[in-house]
């Protein structure tokens, strides 16, 4: 019996022989389709090669593509454990053309494939075609000898299929195996159609037609063909089975489910099983794509589906949490084939461990109040809508866990009283609802994500992506048509909106009448806001929109951002665990960091962080995230980001291994601290740090800024080339600057002293001995008015002539051809009767100036008149006469 691994390989082998590229599926999060909130089939990574959009190095195609329909109009999740073939997850094989062959090539694959690889019996075979489509049906004659009463035309679009409204669609063929009339069913198109006697295996579609708004159908230029086949059906069948749990895969999951609660995977507990394995799947694989559990989005989908599975482990009797011990079995079976599940196990055990231990308090606490609530209503009763809105709004216990419980008991909500309290609660909310005003008129954010809800960001593993615009607005006030300065709004975007110090993105959205370069991204009422300008035509609301990150710039921000949190610890670990972050931003040319310090670092302090820095980004090791609670996060030494505002759940980042902790692999991580923003996947990808300056910011209060990458080399670059500019003023090379100046800075010191000397000589009158001394009651007194000379130079010439005279009084006036300067000088032995002060006070004085001041031996003061020197020199000596 062929496992379901087996036969996914068969498949890809058999199109890979006839000259297909095997191609890995795409990731569960569209990035190409807007309207889509997961993949849901095999054609959606290649919708764009079908319109033309796209050209790849290939034209045949063949995939097995994961799938999950638990969100929007594809949704199985309130089917999946109560019938035989609904999932949230599975996987969709085909193959594909891309204009390259048609339909006379996949009909004889498809019958080669079934008949020759998979030994299904040909008389348990049949088909449709859509009513019109004579050549598919003489081809499935032809190939496969197939007798009209086994080719079946459907006039409904059940055989016709459309991509929307308008694009590429066509025709399709669709197979079925008959189980025999021990099953209850007809075939398709007739009245007995949905039961299980006749199952389709395999759809063909022949996309050989373009839709266009007005009704026209007009045939593509180049046909393609989109196949998808069921690998949990046809597994089913190739093992003997009628239900798809019974194959080997789940089989072995409702096994792991059985032992690890201790139960009959085939008795009382048998939904529950089958529930709990088919969640496990899609759980594991969103959280692999990196989804996360949140209230909105496809996070909250995804722990939708996290939940249901955790109550029904809860009615098997788990006392613990269950769903993370069941992922080991999931990666035996699937890791082979999708390595993703194996690379992400650690933070997919982690996440499901997190999240029920959390939800069995509102389990068990949810499932009491709902007992209560019941015990008030008659037997049978639907449960009011105001009952299940208190559950859900003030217990947390959401509306499908609540119908999901009272299903098994055969009773109902009224989910229109839960809608009108939901809308009572909204529209009060929106009453006192404030906001920011930061970004214009802060209410009409509210009211869009009232009417949108808010906008998924998926920019952690992407930089491209596909939206839909859900609103314009323009000068405060929403508008349908922009094209000039506006604000956007898109239902998904990889722009990372401004918040804990990074810097919004900038980048490009671009729609088929018009792009819009963005500036900026902010964020108001969990509303994505993209402010743009529009540079070509003009974007309309409704559209599909290309977003395309500013990826050089992103990159920068990511290596200064990451950076930060190197930054951080190794200013911990270099000043002490005192340092706590007050303050970043993380911008694309530069990061800034502020933190707790009492003083300034020493220039030894700062480049043994700057080197710590650059040794942990040579490890290029891996950075880590991983989604827990706030307070688990800080229990294990994470720190939390200054300003930031946490909810529930938290996203950790953890960087790096301290010195010979093995990366790691002992738990030794060098950084971990609590961070919504974005990062390099290694550490090599920041490059370099290098500290800028360190200065004060406030009271206690330090700040760094710094460069990384590229901006490390610009700057090496620019230093470097003023040292080549001095060294060639110099004639030197950069290596000998150092020595060269040193020589010139003696040599100009000399210079100086020379100069000074002759300036003090000239002054003099060209005697280096200066004027005589006159006597004045007994005191030698030296007096002269100097050219050429400023203030600055008086106390020197002064000490000068104090020393030749040994005992004595100078007065020099300094003609600078403005206002005068005059210095007073009293050698030691005079001070105690003479002070240089009343001298300089007098001559000052005397010249129109006033004030002065000094010490007793050496005193300066300024005149207002030159050519009253002479009456300042006998002020002067009359204080010394006395």
């Amino acid at each position: 019996m062929p496992s379901l691994n087996d036969i996914r390989s068969t498949f890809l082998e058999f199109f890979q022989r006839n000259g297909h590229r095997v191609v890995e599926s795409s990731p569960l999060v569209p990035r190409n389709d807007p309207t889509l909130m997961f993949a849901n089939s095999g054609m959606v990574q290649f919708k764009n090669c079908f319109t033309g959009v796209e050209t790849r190095d290939y034209t045949r195609a063949t995939t097995a593509q994961k799938c999950v329909r638990a969100g929007g109009k594809h949704n199985d999740l309130d089917n999946v454990g109560y019938t035989a073939r609904h999932h949230t997850f599975f996987e969709m094989l085909g193959n594909f053309s891309f204009g390259d062959y048609f339909k006379s090539d996949a009909i004889p694959y498809a019958w080669e494939l079934l008949t020759r690889d998979f030994d299904i019996p040909k008389d348990k075979l049949l088909v449709t075609v859509y009513h019109t489509d004579d050549e598919a049906a003489n081809i499935w004659k032809r190939v496969a000898g197939l007798p009209d009463s086994r080719i079946i035309r459907i006039p409904t679009d059940d055989n016709f299929w459309r991509m929307g409204p308008t694009g590429p669609c066509g025709p399709c063929t669709e197979i079925f195996f008959d189980h025999g009339d021990k099953i209850w069913g007809g075939p398709p198109g007739s009245a007995d159609q949905d039961g299980d006697r006749f199952i389709e295996i395999w759809n063909l579609v022949f996309m050989q037609n373009e839709q266009f708004a007005d009704g026209r159908l007009v045939p593509l230029p180049k046909q393609s063909i989109d196949t998808g086949m069921g690998l949990e059906r046809i597994g089913a069948l190739l093992q003997g089975k009628h239900d798809n749990y019974d194959t080997d895969l789940m089989r072995a999951l409702i096994e792991a489910s059985a032992h690890a609660t201790s139960t009959d995977p085939d008795g009382e507990g048998k939904t529950h099983h089958r529930v709990i394995a088919d969640h496990l799947r899609s759980t594991s694989f969103l959280i692999a794509d990196g989804v996360m559990p949140s209230n909105e989005g496809r996070g909250y989908v995804l722990r939708r589906i996290m939940r249901r599975a955790m109550r029904h482990a809860h009615q098997l009797g788990a006392q613990d949490p269950l769903m993370h011990r069941l992922v080991p079995a999931l990666v035996r079976q699937m890791g082979g084939a999708y390595p993703e599940l194996t690379r992400a196990q650690a933070l997919i055990e982690e996440t499901l461990q997190l999240e029920e231990t959390r939800f069995r308090q509102t389990l068990e606490r949810g499932l009491h109040l709902l007992a209560d609530e019941l015990s008030r209503i008659p037997e049978g009763a639907a449960l009011p809508g105001e009952a299940a809105f208190k559950l859900y709004d003030t217990y947390g216990f959401p509306l499908d866990l609540t119908q999901d419980a009272l299903r098994e008991q055969g009773r109902s909500v009224d989910t229109a009283g839960f809608d009108a309290a939901m809308a009572e609660q909204k529209a009060k909310a929106r009453a006192s609802w404030a906001g920011s005003g930061e970004t214009g008129d802060a209410k009409i954010w509210f009211q869009i994500a009232e009417d949108f809800g808010p906008s998924e960001f998926l920019g952690y593993d992407t930089e491209t992506a596909e939206g839909q615009v859900l609103a314009l607005v323009a000068d405060g006030a929403a508008v349908q048509t922009a094209g000039a300065r506006v604000q956007i709004v898109v239902n998904q975007t990889p722009f990372y909106a401004e918040s804990g110090g990074q810097v919004g993105d900038a980048g490009w959205i671009r729609t088929e009448t018009g792009v819009a370069q963005v500036t900026d991204t902010k964020k108001a009422a969990g509303v994505v806001i993209h402010v743009a300008e529009v540079t070509e035509g003009q974007i309309s609301q409704g559209q599909p929109a290309k977003l395309e990150v500013d990826h050089s710039r992103r990159a920068a921000i990511r290596a200064n951002h990451s950076a930060t949190h190197l930054l951080n610890e190794a200013l911990r670990r270099a000043l002490g665990d005192h340092v706590a972050q007050r303050g970043s931003l993380n911008a694309a040319d530069r990061l800034r960091f502020d933190f707790s310090h009492a003083k300034g670092m020493t220039p030894s302090e700062l480049a043994q962080v700057e080197a710590e820095v650059n040794a942990v980004i040579r490890q290029n090791s891996p950075v880590e995230t991983r989604l827990m609670t706030p307070d688990d996060a800080r229990g294990l030494g994470a720190q939390a980001l200054f300003g930031e505002k946490y909810g529930d759940e938290v996203r950790v980042v953890s960087m790096g291994a301290l010195a010979g902790s093995g990366k790691g692999s002992d738990g030794q991580t060098y950084s971990l601290e609590l961070c919504g923003g974005t990062h390099v996947a290694r550490l090599g990808e920041i490059g370099s740090f290098l500290i800028l300056s360190e200065s004060a910011s406030a009271s206690g209060i330090r700040r760094i800024e710094a460069i990384t990458g590229e901006g490390v080399l610009r700057d090496v670059r620019a230093n470097y080339a003023h040292l080549e500019a001095a060294a060639a003023a110099l004639g030197a090379v950069p290596a000998d600057l150092a020595p060269r100046i040193k020589a010139l800075m003696a040599e100009r010191k000399a210079l100086q002293n020379e100069v000074a000397q002759l300036r003090r000589e000239v002054a003099m009158g060209g005697r280096a001995e200066g004027p005589e001394a006159k006597d004045i009651n007994g005191v030698k007194f030296i007096a002269q008015v100097l050219s050429g000379v400023s203030g600055k130079d008086l106390p020197g010439l002064i000490d000068e002539m104090k020393a030749r005279l040994g005992s004595g009084a100078v007065l020099l006036i300094a003609d600078t051809g403005g206002k005068p300067a005059v210095a007073a000088g009293v050698t030691g032995d005079l001070v105690a009767r003479l002070s240089a002060v009343a001298l300089v006070k007098a001559a000052a004085e005397a010249m129109g100036g006033k004030g002065g001041g000094g010490r007793p031996d050496m005193a300066q003061a300024g005149g207002a008149d030159i050519a009253l020197a002479d009456a300042a020199i006998a002020a002067a000596e009359a204080v010394i006469g006395g």
